[in-house]
């Protein structure tokens, strides 16, 4: 948020992250907050693989994230009355639940590397 939505702002504060009116397709700020949940959102699958590390709690750690997301909102701003907002949360709780079960299945997925000790005998 600090790196897309800071240099177009005089003074970033807790309205970009949890105000619903924030997030909006009609300004280049609103879409640089849009950018900036949804690169969140691929840093938290990232994150989810070293976290998490199973593939079955991916959903319901993102699930669980967000809506705490949405409490918090809705104790800031209200209740989000944008559809805009509802649609990149949306997204985002879908790419992180399923590129973390992705990265997860694939680290399970990878080969075992075992490594035969021969004896000189």
């Amino acid at each position: 948020m600090e790196i897309l939505v800071g240099t177009r702002v005089s003074r970033i504060s807790l309205v970009y992250f949890f105000d619903y009116v924030t997030i909006t397709a009609s300004t280049v700020t609103g879409w640089c907050v849009i950018a900036a949940f949804l690169l969140s959102s691929l840093a938290g699958a990232v994150y989810m693989l070293y976290l998490i590390e199973r593939a079955k709690k991916c959903l319901d750690f993102s699930a669980t994230l967000y809506i705490i997301h949405l409490f918090i909102c809705i104790l800031y701003g209200g209740w989000p009355s944008s559809i805009t907002w509802w649609v990149v949360n949306g997204t985002g709780v879908a790419v992180m639940a399923l590129l973390g079960e992705y990265l997860c299945i694939r680290r399970d997925l990878r080969e075992i590397p075992i490594t035969r000790y021969r004896s000189n005998f």
